[in-house]
């Protein structure tokens, strides 16, 4: 997907040596030398940041989303203590609902009878199990859920053209009717590895919210450049450092400007994160919320800051506040140190309403991503626009919900394996440098 934009400065930390697909924030470490997303025509680019942080109070189920636009105030020193409230459900994306159907209001459990044969796919193998090896199933709110699902249902796939109707005309019904529809409908699978292991990785993900210029002046002088002309006929294209040294790489960049931030750092945060939303100061003074869209790389290999910094010894907290305050002290090496990762991604620039919240950004199924109930998972384990269980004991939170497979990225492989995406802003990118914790996944497969 074009990659979700992630948050704000974010107080995540660089994923030692891995970095999971889109998600600057996301910490899980998936090993590999260039995990960024390779293509993203409306994928999140999730990179994993390893977190060396302390551990963080379990979220609540609520996330305050951003209110005010177009400009959106920057979040108080107090974001850390909004981090407990960015794991649950978050408010549903702009979906219509359509009239509720009628189905019985019965609790009965559908357990009874033989299970289905196990069903194998290119990365997984999925083990039929009973409505009651579900963890955690009568306390999730599915309400919160159901936006996610209808956005998924948008764009759905032959197993899914049928009772996507039925998931429209559920939108709001009360979510004991939702779970027993869903009881009704669906047999859940256990996934687990092609040799038969059900434990995986979480990570998280998300949106970064930074402040831009449309012109460049002195605190605004970092661009963000559109995809230049003749990108696909080399390959890899330039570093990032061949990129502000060489002049025929100058040159092929001079025009593709969409606009300047202010922070270095911020930039390669929005890099690393595949998209995010900027508060723009347009020529004439007027601020409006734009979104950088992923629109393409350099093809370059992903390679770590933080990873770099620890290695020749030079910090011991590679998180994003950990880098940056390196740089404050060392402000004559940071081209040397930004150069050491020579991916560069560019954008595509996407107008918001303005006045409203925007939907968040496109995942790899080609809708809005949902905070708190969107995943990243691998393809070859889990198809685009199904309703998974998602169970994560950790240190940073505990979560028994459903969740949408939206999205993908290059280091999210694997059977269990999935990327959450938290949403947008500080508290986000909080909770995203620190989740890297056990998990499980449930699918949810049409009977």
């Amino acid at each position: 997907m074009p990659n979700a934009l992630k948050a704000d400065r974010l107080y995540s930390t660089e994923s030692e040596g891995q970095r999971p697909p889109q998600g600057l924030s996301s910490s899980a470490d998936s090993g590999g030398a260039d995990n960024s997303p390779l293509e993203r025509p409306a994928n999140m680019v999730h990179h994993t940041m390893p977190s060396n942080t302390t551990k963080a109070n379990k979220a609540s189920s609520k996330i305050n989303h951003m209110s005010k636009f177009p400009f959106i105030a920057w979040p108080s020193a107090g974001a850390a203590w909004v981090l407990a409230a960015i794991v649950g459900s978050l408010a549903g994306c702009s979906v219509t609902p359509t009239q509720q159907g009628s189905w019985p209001d019965t609790r009965t459990s559908s357990d009874a009878g033989p299970l289905p044969e196990p069903i194998v796919q290119t990365q997984s193998r999925w083990v039929a199990v009973p409505w009651s090896h579900i963890p955690g199933l009568d306390n999730d709110n599915l309400q919160d859920a159901w936006p996610a699902w209808q956005q998924s249902c948008l764009r759905p796939t032959p197993a899914w053209k049928t009772l996507c109707t039925e998931v429209q005309q559920l939108a709001q019904a009360p979510a004991h009717t939702q779970r027993q529809w869903m009881r009704q409908k669906l047999q859940p699978y256990r996934v687990e590895s092609l040799d038969q292991r059900p434990d995986g990785l979480l990570t998280a993900y998300y949106e970064p919210v930074l402040s831009g210029s449309r012109q460049a002046r002195a605190a605004f002088n970092v661009p963000l450049y559109a995809p230049p002309a003749g990108l696909a006929q080399r390959k890899p294209w330039y570093t990032r450092q061949e990129m502000e040294t060489l002049p025929t790489a100058r040159a092929a960049l001079r025009g593709k400007e969409l606009l300047y931030l202010a922070d270095p750092v911020d930039a390669m945060v929005l890099h690393i994160q595949g998209s995010g939303l900027v508060n723009v100061t347009e020529s004439d003074g007027r601020q409006r919320l734009v979104r950088m869209a992923f629109a393409g790389t350099n093809d370059q290999p992903y390679k770590s800051i933080g990873r770099w910094l620890l290695d020749q010894g030079l910090i011991r907290d590679a998180s994003w506040p950990g880098i940056k305050d390196w740089i404050a002290r060392n402000p004559s090496r940071v081209n040397e140190l930004l150069w050491q990762n020579p991916r560069v991604v560019f954008f595509k620039e996407e107008a918001l309403a303005p006045g409203s919240t925007p939907p968040g950004p496109k995942g790899a199924q080609g809708v809005p991503l949902t905070a708190g109930r969107s995943i990243a998972v691998d393809r070859g384990s889990i198809p685009y626009g199904t309703p998974v269980w998602l169970r994560s004991q950790g240190p940073v939170t505990s979560l028994d919900k459903l969740v949408l497979a939206q999205d993908t990225g290059t280091a999210i492989v694997g059977a269990v394996r999935a990327d959450y995406y938290a949403g947008s802003g500080t508290a986000a990118g909080e909770l995203a440098g620190r989740m890297k914790q056990p998990l499980q996944l449930w699918v949810l497969w049409p009977k």
